[in-house]
C-alpha cells in the first residue's frame, strides 16, 4: 500500500494549530506555558487570547497546579513545555493535583524522546509514557505526524479528564489526512495483512511505513497499526489483528521498559501469548546529535523494524 505524503512538518506544530483553532471556538480553553512559547509554537494561541494565556516562567510545578486549580472554575487548561519538564520534573503535582483529584488538565509536552536532538540526554525523555500511562484516570496519547497531532489537540478538549498528549520537534512526512476523525482509544489500521502485526505510536509509525514497504519487496505482508492512543489501548485491534498474524512487532521513541510494547505484551500474555519483538531504546540513556543520527544509533529505526520482523517471523 502506498501512503500519499501530504507535506513535511513538525508534530509541535500540529499541537499549536490545534492549540489556536480551540482558541477560536471554546471559551472555555485557557493556556499555560513553561516559558517556552515558541518552542511549543503557542504563539498564535497567546496572540490572538492575551486574557486566557498564562506565561508563568521556568516553574513547572506551579504551572501545574495553577492548572488544576483552574479546572475548578470550568476552564480546560492545556500546559505546554519539553516532555521532561512536563513529567519528570512535575511527577508529583501531577500525581497529586491532576491524576487522583481528576482534575480535567491536558499535560501537552514536545520535545520528547531522542528526536529532540542536539539539546542531549538531559532533556531527552524516554520514560514519560511509562510514568504517565501508569497514573490512574489518565489518558495518554502519541499521535503520528501533524495532522494527527492537531485533531488529537482538539479532540481531547471534549474529554473530561487528565490527558497526557505527547509529540515532538523533527520535521516528519504527514500522512494522515486532514479531514480524518480522531477518536480516543480506537487504533488506526493503516494497512491490511497477514503475515506479521506491526503496532507503532508516534514518528516511528512512518519509520514502521517505511519498513513495511521494504518488507512487501520480501514478500512480507504486514498489517499495520497506528497505537496513538497508549490508554486507554485499544485491545479489541491488537487481538484481533495478531489472532490473524500470530506474531507482532512493537515500535516506540521510548524506553523498552514502561512503553507501548510492554503495554502490548501486557494484553497478548493475558489474553493471547504469542511471539513478539521490541523496536525501542534499550534501557539507556541518550546524547547530542541529530534526531535521525540518534534514532539509527539507538536501534529505533526503520531498518531495526525491519529486522525485528524478520526475527519475529522465525518464532511463529
Amino acid at each position: 500500500m502506498e501512503f500519499e505524503i501530504l507535506g513535511n512538518k513538525d508534530t509541535r506544530s500540529g499541537f499549536g494549530e490545534g492549540l489556536a483553532e480551540l482558541g477560536r471556538t471554546n471559551e472555555n480553553v485557557v493556556a499555560l506555558c513553561a516559558d517556552l512559547t515558541g518552542s511549543l509554537k503557542m504563539d498564535a494561541f497567546q496572540k490572538e487570547n492575551p486574557e486566557r494565556f498564562f506565561q508563568v516562567g521556568i516553574a513547572e510545578a506551579n504551572m501545574i497546579g495553577l492548572a488544576a486549580g483552574m479546572t475548578i472554575g470550568g476552564k480546560i487548561p492545556y500546559t505546554g513545555t519539553f516532555a521532561n519538564f512536563s513529567t519528570g520534573r512535575v511527577y508529583d503535582q501531577i500525581r497529586q493535583s491532576v491524576a487522583y483529584s481528576q482534575k480535567n488538565v491536558k499535560i501537552c509536552a514536545s520535545h520528547a524522546g531522542l528526536t529532540l536532538g542536539e539539546d542531549g540526554a538531559t532533556h531527552q525523555i524516554l520514560e514519560d509514557i511509562g510514568m504517565m500511562k501508569m497514573l490512574p484516570n489518565m489518558t495518554v496519547i502519541v499521535p503520528a505526524d501533524f495532522n494527527q497531532t492537531k485533531q488529537a489537540t482538539i479532540a481531547i478538549a471534549e474529554h473530561q479528564g487528565p490527558v497526557y498528549l505527547r509529540f515532538g520537534r523533527p520535521v516528519m512526512p504527514i500522512f494522515v489526512k486532514p479531514d480524518a476523525k480522531f477518536t480516543i482509544g480506537k487504533a488506526d489500521i493503516l494497512q491490511e495483512g497477514t503475515d506479521v502485526t506491526i503496532i507503532a505510536c508516534g514518528h516511528l509509525v512512518w519509520k514502521s511505513i517505511e519498513a513495511a514497504k521494504v518488507l512487501a519487496e520480501k514478500g512480507v505482508s504486514v498489517e499495520l497499526i497506528n497505537m496513538h492512543t497508549i490508554k486507554p489501548l485499544d485491545e479489541e485491534a491488537i487481538l484481533k489483528s495478531v489472532s490473524k498474524t500470530k506474531c507482532v512487532v512493537t515500535a516506540e521513541e521510548h524506553m523498552i521498559l514502561g512503553g507501548l510494547g510492554e503495554s502490548v505484551a501486557q494484553v497478548l500474555a493475558r489474553k493471547l501469548p504469542s511471539p513478539q519483538e521490541f523496536v525501542a531504546v534499550n534501557d539507556t540513556f541518550g546524547e547530542s546529535g541529530t534526531p535521525m543520527e540518534l534514532m539509527t544509533k539507538y536501534g529505533i529505526d526503520s531498518q531495526n523494524v525491519v529486522d525485528a520482523v524478520l526475527k519475529v517471523l522465525k518464532r511463529k
